[in-house]
């Protein structure tokens, strides 16, 4: 059954954090918030390997941060699922994904879950796109394409609101919610916002 994101407040800012990244052609061991800071936006996406609706928009999302980190924009991706349950998730695997699709972003490991839950990520992928401040002007789909309907995979929505960001103009606030796999939450820890 897919799942929506919870559409976080607008104006939130963006939680600190330091994780441990599994792409070893972009960045560092470790990748925190802070090292992001130089950029004038930020973009922090929730995804994983094994989701048909990541997998869905994979390709063009990797399109659309090639086009977007030269106009200024950070990405970072993270993925926290159980990695019990869900094994292809694994940091190792992780790695084999970066590179087998030439993710050209940190691609970060959430073990605690902890940073999920403080972005209320519900699904993946679920976006968080920040301003220079790193206040939130954007979450939402990626598009309205979603795999089995007809739609083409184009980023639309994502490129809108960060075109206007990136311009200094208003990001819109008619936003509609990126829809996926829910996050593979932990036996039994669940978080409070996450309707199942």
């Amino acid at each position: 059954m897919a799942h929506i994101s919870t559409m976080e407040e607008l104006g939130s800012p963006a939680l600190d954090f330091s994780l441990p990244n599994t792409n070893p052609g972009v960045g560092g061991q470790s990748v925190s918030l802070t090292a992001l800071n130089e950029q004038p936006a930020l973009l922090v996406a929730f995804i994983c390997n094994h989701c048909p609706y990541v997998i869905h928009i994979r390709d063009s999302f990797v399109s659309f941060v090639l086009d977007y980190q030269e106009k200024g924009l950070a990405v970072v991706a993270i993925c926290a699922n159980d990695v019990r349950t869900h094994p292809d998730d694994s940091p190792e695997k992780m790695a084999e994904e970066a590179s087998k699709f030439g993710y050209p972003f940190p691609y970060l490991y959430d073990e605690s879950q902890g940073v999920a839950k403080g972005y209320r990520a519900a699904c993946t992928p679920d976006f968080f796109l920040y301003n220079r401040e790193r206040i939130l002007v954007y979450r939402g789909q990626f598009d309205a394409s979603r795999p089995g309907n007809s739609e083409p995979v184009t980023g639309a929505d994502l490129r809108r609101a960060t075109d206007a960001l990136l311009q200094d103009a208003p990001v819109l606030a008619e936003q509609r919610p990126s829809m996926g796999c829910n996050i593979k939450w932990k036996s039994g820890e669940e978080p409070d916002y996450f309707t199942a």
